[in-house]
């Protein structure tokens, strides 16, 4: 829709309508071909239809296979809080760049979504179920707060990072693992995984603190994400990125609707002389 507006010569004051067709049509097909992706990639190709008494995110959790009350409640959430924060994250910047040069929604969440293809990016949930199988590897499923603990300090003398703890921008506990944790505190409290999480909660913030070299010692939101899907039977840790862009579209596409409507020029990087960074280092 966009993309034929603009070459038809739409008035620039009107580019928010097309757009936003555009991206509520994006929205609207974006659970069927994630789905589509997974019952191809892991359930050989055995494809699900949608369901149209269903919503949004339990359609997704549906058309994936996975039909639980649970399961659709999960996705609900799971949804929602990856939708979107503050927009100097990679893939959220990405979108807005390029849809700063009037590249239509398709083609700046496209952009969007190779950039949550980054392991820095997209890929930090997995990490934390990798460390977390590594814990349990090492020290079994239910550890003692005190060999936890040594294996965290381990884990750090070693020049490694506890992923899952800190984040760029918060200073506290990140609300979107608060909300997940109130999720299973409900629905998984006995789950092995989640008790497991729930130490590295009393523990790494603690040692984290005691290093005084981390501003922010406290979980955010890749801390628990993983283990609320691999409870619900989402075990390929690998699609979880695909889950995550599903859910990015809700934020990104929305804000790209309010920069046409408002009319925000292209973006484009500040360059600088020689001169100027030296003086800058003088200073």
């Amino acid at each position: 829709e966009f993309a034929a507006a603009y070459a038809r010569g739409i008035n620039k004051s009107e580019y928010w309508k097309p757009y936003f067709e555009d991206s509520m049509d994006l929205i609207a097909k974006l659970p069927a071909v994630a789905s589509l992706i997974y019952r191809r990639t892991y359930h050989n190709n055995q494809v699900i239809e949608m369901d149209p008494k269903l919503d949004w995110a339990a359609n997704l959790s549906h058309m994936m296979g996975h039909s639980s009350t649970g399961a659709m409640e999960l996705m609900r959430l799971y949804q929602t809080i990856h939708s979107d924060h503050e927009g100097g994250n990679v893939s959220a910047h990405t979108t807005h760049l390029v849809g700063s040069a009037l590249s239509d929604p398709y083609l700046s969440f496209a952009a969007g979504m190779t950039g949550l293809a980054g392991p820095l990016h997209g890929l930090a949930n997995q990490e934390v179920l990798l460390w977390i199988n590594g814990v349990k590897k090492e020290l079994g499923g239910a550890p003692t707060k005190e060999a936890l603990t040594d294996f965290v300090w381990d884990t750090l003398k070693n020049g490694k990072v506890v992923p899952g703890y800190g984040h760029a921008v918060l200073r506290l506990t990140d609300p979107r693992y608060t909300c997940q944790r109130e999720f299973a505190l409900k629905h998984l409290p006995e789950d092995e995984t989640f008790k497991l999480v729930s130490l590295l909660y009393e523990v790494v913030p603690a040692v984290l603190k005691e290093t005084g070299k981390v501003k922010n010692p406290w979980p955010n939101v890749d801390a628990h994400s993983g283990v609320l899907l691999q409870h619900y039977g989402i075990r390929e840790a690998n699609f979880y990125t695909v889950l995550f862009g599903v859910s990015r579209c809700l934020g990104v596409l929305s804000q790209g609707v309010w920069d046409r409507a408002l009319g925000l020029p292209i973006e484009r990087p500040k360059s600088v002389t020689m001169d100027v960074l030296e003086e800058m280092c003088r200073e």
